[in-house]
């Protein structure tokens, strides 16, 4: 779980990087397609899942803004995110494996976007952070 410290260094971090959150997720989004194609099956209804794409790019900021409302509901993902794990579980019917994938891309986009920023301190506290997001995301499956 995330400690005070941890918490303290996630919210720091969101401060310095949530402006450029839409350019976050358009990128870490792009990365996951590329990297993993296997996730292209979740966006078959868009006419192109390609790298940059508008729709992309919009569901990159979905993303994004559902991580602000996690660091806005930090003390209890579970609770803050409910509604969100609801929606994967029932109605997009995401695999909770593919969570960790773009946590994986998010983690690797912030940390050369914002080089400076992401500290090894910042890198352990949002992983921690992420994960509890995605098991947050997941409890709806079980």
């Amino acid at each position: 779980s995330l400690s005070d410290k941890d918490k303290a260094a996630v919210k720091a971090l969101w401060s310095k990087i949530g402006k450029s959150a839409d350019a976050i997720g358009n990128d870490a989004l792009s990365r996951m397609i590329v990297v993993y194609p296997q996730t292209k099956t979740y966006f078959s209804h868009w006419p192109s899942v390609t790298p940059g794409h508008p729709d992309i790019k919009a569901h990159g900021k979905k993303v994004m803004g559902g991580l602000a409302i996690a660091v806005s509901k930090i003390n209890d993902l579970k609770a803050g995110l409910s509604n969100l794990s609801q929606q994967h579980a029932y109605k997009l019917r995401v695999d909770p494996a593919n969570f960790k994938i773009l946590n994986h891309c998010i983690l690797v986009v912030i940390s050369t976007m914002f080089p400076k920023n992401f500290t090894p301190q910042a890198h352990v506290s949002l992983n921690k952070f992420l994960s509890g997001v995605a098991l947050a995301l997941a409890q709806r499956y079980r």
